[in-house]
């Protein structure tokens, strides 16, 4: 029942950056819910990146893009934010954003996805 829908991506050089957005909507959701981002590459499965919580905004990142990609969710809860930095190849794929009642790294506890944004990284 929660809706997400995404904004950002596109294709960059290696060392750039990209911002994604995320806004979600739906009579499920409040500002309780856990905000986080996925990426899947192509065949590999669905890869945990960062997740943010509600009003305390706790965050928690993926030791593979910690530092170099920041979470938010600023003023309007509904909203998420992933600034990211210093991109590499490897970075290329798909990335969704996800909406859940829990803070966890598991995608099988998020009870709705976004359609998923393609990043792109070149050499």
């Amino acid at each position: 029942q929660v809706q997400l829908v995404e904004s950002g991506g596109g294709q960059v050089q290696a060392g750039g950056s990209l911002k994604l957005s995320c806004a979600a909507s739906g009579g499920s959701f409040n500002s309780r819910y856990r905000l986080g981002w996925f990426r899947q590459a192509q065949g590999k499965e669905r890869e945990f990146i960062a997740f943010i919580g509600g009003s305390i905004g706790g965050t928690f990142i993926a030791d593979s893009v910690r530092g170099r990609f920041f979470i938010s969710r600023p003023n309007a809860e509904n909203t998420v934010h992933l600034q990211m930095n210093s991109l590499k190849p490897e970075d290329t794929a798909v990335y969704y954003c996800a909406a859940g009642k829990v803070g966890t790294t598991n995608p099988q506890m998020y009870d709705s996805w976004g359609q998923g944004i393609q990043v792109t990284v070149s050499s």
